[in-house]
């Protein structure tokens, strides 16, 4: 059964994971909107989070002008894969680390690698 959660307390836990990030590695992390939908996409509904943007490994010149890149965290999911207050806040720190690895250009076969998979 899903956690039952209101949307103001899961907001709180995606803040408390991004101020958990040490501050050298959020000072490295530009132009990058993090945001709350309730619903992955319906061509991949089982994501828990998504990184959509250009990786810093990735990127030239042009890159640097363009809109933000986009961390998307998926509240349902998170919510539905956990069985308690506490397991949710330690799925959206991993996803939240997840996803700002990719910003910096690590895929997923090396995040699982790391124990962030």
């Amino acid at each position: 059964m899903p956690v039952e959660m209101s949307n103001q307390a899961f907001d709180a836990l995606v803040d408390e994971a991004l101020d958990a990030i040490p501050d050298a590695l959020a000072a490295l992390v530009h132009n990058v909107a993090v945001l709350v939908e309730d619903r992955a996409p319906s061509d991949d509904p089982d994501l828990l989070g998504l990184y959509d943007g250009i990786a810093l490994t990735e990127r030239s010149v042009q890159d640097g002008f363009e809109l933000p890149d986009r961390i998307l965290l998926f509240r349902s999911n998170l919510l539905a894969m956990c069985d308690s207050a506490e397991e949710v806040a330690d799925e959206v720190r991993i996803t939240v680390v997840h996803e700002i690895a990719h910003h910096f250009g690590i895929d997923d076969s090396r995040l699982h690698d790391l124990g962030w998979g």
